[in-house]
């Protein structure tokens, strides 16, 4: 696995990320992962971050990790998730200009607030092949975003994780989506996922190997 560090235009403002890339020549499956909320620590060397990321590792999956403006050596200033949904699509744009990535099995995983900008991004660009959604925050936006997104989507919570993913809003919520869908929740984990980051990121790496493996026959 080769990690490289990478600066994203977006607009004015650029954005500094890591790209990790299988050893080969490819093009790799890749997948952008979006960090949890900037004014609350977030940053993309949180423990469910990197988790996901070395577990995609192991699955020969590429990983883009990036700091949100105004976080770490990202330019500009906290967007209250809206400019933060740009940051998503100059990450995805970057990966449409870099020759050993499958521009055609892109995927979008986020933790807790980046999860919900992750999704309000999936729902708008038809270059996202897959979501994954860890401790999704059932508060994000105005109503399901996702209520009619049809490409195949995994939503992870803990049961211990009452204040933003709490098990019966959890299931309600998941209940409204369309296919193709998948959901787990993992006991003993609460919110920020400590001590189980390798149950939690194992579920997501098997997602995606899954469905870009079998991507000719869900996402067109």
């Amino acid at each position: 696995m080769r990690e490289t560090p990478v600066t994203i235009p977006c607009g004015p403002l650029t954005l500094e990320g890591v790209l990790r890339l299988p050893n080969g020549d490819g093009p790799f499956p890749t997948v952008v992962l979006c960090h949890p909320h900037p004014q609350h620590g977030g940053s993309m060397d949180n423990n469910v971050v990197a988790a996901m990321a070395a577990a995609l590792d192991r699955q020969i999956i590429a990983t883009l990790r990036f700091n949100f403006r105004g976080v770490g050596g990202s330019q500009g200033q906290f967007a209250s998730g809206v400019g933060e949904q740009e940051d998503v699509k100059a990450a995805l744009d970057f990966l449409t200009s870099q020759e050993k990535v499958d521009k055609g099995a892109l995927g979008l995983a986020g933790y807790s607030w980046g999860a919900g900008v992750a999704a309000a991004e999936a729902a708008k660009d038809s270059r996202v092949k897959a979501l994954a959604a860890v401790s999704y925050p059932l508060t994000f936006g105005e109503g399901n975003l996702l209520a009619d997104y049809d490409r195949p989507k995994l939503f992870l919570t803990g049961d211990k994780d009452e204040q933003f993913s709490p098990v019966a809003k959890f299931r309600n919520f998941v209940a409204e989506l369309s296919e193709p869908k998948e959901s787990a929740v993992i006991s003993g984990a609460d919110h920020f996922w400590a001590g189980q980051e390798d149950k939690m990121s194992k579920r997501v790496a098997d997602f995606f190997d899954e469905t870009f493996f079998n991507l000719e026959d869900c996402c067109d």
